[in-house]
């Protein structure tokens, strides 16, 4: 239920605001990895859930185009 709370939000903003959470994302998606390759990060399972975050991101924009 969750998801769905989540891509229902998402369809309701504006492209520029989509852009900016993309963008917001792949920047968190970065500093996982980061984490990661210096063993720094605790949840691992956060780097799964932020790429799948990105990509109904990216479904949500292509929908609008």
């Amino acid at each position: 239920m969750k998801i769905n709370a989540f891509v229902e939000d998402l369809r309701t903003k504006s492209a520029a605001e989509l852009n900016e959470e993309l963008v917001a994302a792949k920047k968190e998606l970065f500093n996982l990895r980061f984490q990661n390759a210096t063993n720094q990060l605790e949840n691992t399972s956060r780097i799964k859930e932020v790429r799948r975050n990105i990509a109904r991101i990216q479904t949500v924009l292509s929908s609008l185009n």
